[in-house]
């Protein structure tokens, strides 16, 4: 697979009608400051196509992208990040599991881990959800490029022990120097 267009569709903060709802989805999900929005860029090689931003927690909304007129990229809100309401949390994890309730288009979850540390809690709850739910996911670890890689090997292990798959399964990321691009939409395109 390769995109060829992307286009914003719209935010919406509960998930419900949007245009050209009805086909395919990805979904990317990942804590807060995991570098969603830099993947989403670096994917679909649009520089601003997704807001990106120093300060964790930016994405509040789900966010759809149109890919090659033929799919959607959902982006959800980070999970995880400390410096917000105890409402606000609340309202973002009503809004994905509301998500994931009520879309019947996703093929595949694009899980989001930063390689430079073990996953989350909230990471392993999210990978433990998916599995449970049959929805098919891949692994990108991201911030490769912030790692030798000697540190990069153990990081993986570490990675794949924490979320109970296989390290070939783990895609290591960089939206720097685009590293596992084809990789990665290889492995999305596998599911669609």
């Amino acid at each position: 697979m390769e995109i060829n267009s992307a286009v914003f569709v719209t935010s919406l903060p509960k998930y419900c009608s949007f245009p050209g709802k009805g086909l395919p989805q990805i979904a990317v999900a990942g804590k807060s400051n995991v570098g969603k929005s830099s993947l989403i860029n670096a994917l679909c090689r649009r520089k601003n196509l997704a807001k990106t931003s120093g300060t964790p927690g930016k994405t509040r909304l789900i966010n759809v992208f149109l890919l090659n007129e033929t799919l959607h990229l959902i982006d959800l809100p980070g999970y995880g990040y400390a410096k917000v309401s105890k409402s606000e949390k609340e309202r973002w994890g009503a809004m994905m599991e509301e998500y994931f309730s009520q879309s019947q288009d996703l093929k595949v979850m694009l899980q989001l881990v930063d390689i430079r540390h073990e996953p989350t809690r909230d990471d392993v709850q999210m990978v433990n959800f998916l599995r449970d739910s049959g929805i098919p996911f891949v692994v990108a670890a991201t911030k490769a490029d912030k790692l030798s890689k000697a540190q990069r090997q153990r990081a993986v292990h570490l990675v794949a022990r924490t979320l109970a798959v296989q390290p070939w399964e783990i895609i290591p990321w960089s939206s720097e120097t685009g590293e596992g691009r084809d990789q990665l939409l290889k492995a999305l395109q596998e599911h669609i």
